[in-house]
């Protein structure tokens, strides 16, 4: 390729990135309008709103999680649906069903009593609150399966697609709270990234007071459409990554299976399971978000190193060592970090001694 023309494409890329990066920015501030403070939680629902992926909140009752998910669904001009989840709600509530309807006319026409046809259910939507998640069943949960992974449903068999962009994002209230059921490896393995929703400072607080104790405020603005989010999408994957990028997020991943050679020490001891490969492509794809919410053409270290905690904490399954230990998923992610180097030794000695030749 000329280099004049290689220069132009990269010129493109840049301004589109540039672009996307403020449109994100008036999303973000859009949303800042209605939610008070969560900062981080805010940044991480729009690196998985860009890659493509959905998102486990996980919080105390009462810290904002579904009002987060309700602001950003009137931010973006897309079909917003809820499932609130509840011990007896049943697949078919979240799926839909084929229900038989009475035609008179094609009684009197065929003496049939009537057809059947089919009901979509509150998962044909393009933003799907599914809030308070661990009240249902497992088998309630594992509705969601397939159109998780593949943005598609199942009913009466016949498969039907899912509008695109289709977004999950999910609530959860911590485990150890009543009347709440574990989410099972598969379906935690399906969200891009899982996000701790913390306590909000006393500053935050003062301010949630006020504006929820007064006048309600005015609905925020429309900021994107359905276009301008897919665009979103199609250009996160454009994002480059270096091979050494690449591989710094394959040894990660690598290191957190307790059967692996190199593995940590608090590995091997805490872990039952390490993450797999949708660990590793959930790096990816979000280090390629946070790189484009950034208006940056190549992924960083850095990135990976950023979005580790919520694309990994939620697929590594603790071994009961490290359950009665109190090791938490975040520590163990610590542990990964500060043992996998971003460059193997053999490659910086490589690098030193060509370095040495050439001097």
């Amino acid at each position: 390729m000329p280099a004049q023309a290689k220069a132009r494409m990269t010129s493109n890329l840049e301004t589109k990135l540039q672009a996307s990066a403020a449109a994100v920015t008036r999303l973000r501030e859009a949303i800042g309008q209605i939610v008070v403070g969560q900062t981080d939680v805010v940044e991480h629902v729009m690196w998985a709103l860009v890659a493509g992926g959905h998102v486990l909140l996980e919080g105390a009752p009462g810290l904002g999680k579904t009002l987060l998910v309700r602001t950003l669904s009137e931010c973006l001009d897309l079909k917003f649906s809820r499932i609130q989840f509840t011990p007896d709600l049943m697949p078919s509530d979240v799926v839909g069903t084929n229900v038989l309807v009475m035609d008179p006319v094609a009684r009197a026409a065929r003496g049939t009593e009537g057809m059947f046809t089919v009901q979509k259910g509150p998962i044909f939507g393009q933003i799907v609150l599914a809030d308070e998640i661990n009240r249902a069943t497992p088998k309630t949960q594992a509705a969601l399966l397939e159109a998780m992974a593949e943005s598609a449903v199942t009913l009466a068999g016949t498969r039907y697609p899912l509008e695109q962009p289709f977004f999950v994002l999910a609530t959860e209230n911590p485990i150890e709270m009543e009347g709440t059921y574990p989410l099972p490896e598969a379906q935690l393995d399906r969200f891009l990234l899982k996000v701790n929703v913390p306590n909000p400072s006393e500053e935050e607080l003062c301010e949630v007071l006020v504006r929820t104790t007064g006048r309600a405020p005015s609905a925020p603005p429309r900021v994107m459409g359905q276009a301008e989010v897919l665009e979103l999408r199609a250009l996160c994957r454009d994002v480059v990554l270096a091979e050494p990028v690449l591989r710094f997020a394959a040894r990660l991943v690598r290191a957190s299976d307790p059967t692996a050679p190199d593995a940590p020490d608090l590995v091997k001891r805490a872990l039952r399971f390490g993450a797999g490969v949708r660990g590793a492509q959930s790096l990816v794809l979000a280090a390629k978000a946070v790189a484009l919410c950034e208006g940056r053409a190549h992924v960083a270290f850095e990135d990976i190193a950023r979005v580790a905690k919520p694309a990994l904490r939620h697929r590594l399954i603790r071994s009961f060592e490290g359950e009665a230990d109190g090791v938490t998923t975040d520590a163990v992610i610590d542990v990964l970090l500060a043992a996998v180097p971003a460059r193997p030794a053999n490659v910086m000695a490589e690098r030193g001694r060509g370095g040495a030749a050439r001097g």
